[in-house]
């Protein structure tokens, strides 16, 4: 029994080991991503890419315990998929891409992102709405972006002059601040993402999606053989 005792606890350090800094297992439950990634869609996450933290607390507790973390190999870059703490609550997990990186300049002119002034070509994007929402239409959406404005270039805040009016398909020119991430979801008309709720900080990226290692179409309640395997790009 003292044996299997030893053995269980170094299988389950093991396991909290990999979990932490090395590979974790996500199930992706929305569409935002689509048609990239399906929900019903199970990745294999690579923590160590970007750099892992121990966790900040026991397993199965509220104890608090010292955390340290480990540097990554690369840094996010313009276009990566990746995982990170949902700002609004760390206890969520979101997949998305990231668009603009510290420093750059993002805005949307009728659903087309520019980057830098710089229109970009996304073969991975998904418009269900054919309708393009901007300032005084029916669709226009009040108080959903105020938060963008102190985050204005300095030419656009002197020529519009407070009266910003951006819309899920219309925003910016946005400055992204050092250390932050603006990320948008592939399913770009039925996203919850920067445009809404703001920036993502270097400390919430969990890591990058590297392969896709089970799907599971829940309408049809079977497999998708076909995607399982696949590497996430």
């Amino acid at each position: 029994m003292k044996e299997w005792s030893k053995s269980i606890a170094l299988a389950v350090l093991l396991f909290l080991v990999i979990r932490a800094f090395l590979i974790q297992a996500f199930k992706i439950p929305t569409g935002s991503m689509e048609d990239t990634i399906l929900v019903g869609d199970f990745l294999l996450v690579n923590k160590l890419a970007y750099g892992s933290s121990s966790p900040w607390r026991l397993p199965l507790t509220s104890v608090e315990i010292p955390g340290f973390s480990i540097p990554g190999y690369t840094s996010p870059a313009r276009g990566n998929i990746v995982v990170f703490k949902y700002p609004l609550d760390h206890s969520i997990d979101y997949v998305k891409r990231f668009m603009a990186v510290g420093g750059d300049t993002i805005q949307m002119r009728d659903k087309v992102v520019y980057v830098n002034n710089r229109p970009l070509d996304e073969p991975y994007v998904k418009h269900e709405d054919p309708m393009v929402r901007r300032e005084g239409s029916q669709m226009y959406e009040s108080g959903k972006f105020e938060w963008q404005y102190q985050y204005l270039t300095e030419e656009a805040k002197t020529k519009l002059q407070g009266n910003y009016r951006a819309t899920r398909d219309n925003f910016g020119p946005l400055v992204v601040p050092p250390g932050k991430y603006f990320c948008m979801g592939d399913n770009r008309d039925f996203s919850s993402d920067s445009r809404y709720w703001g920036f993502v900080d270097r400390g919430l990226i969990e890591g990058r999606p590297i392969i896709l290692y089970f799907s599971w179409d829940r309408k049809y309640w079977m497999p998708r053989f076909g995607r399982i395997g696949m590497i996430i790009r």
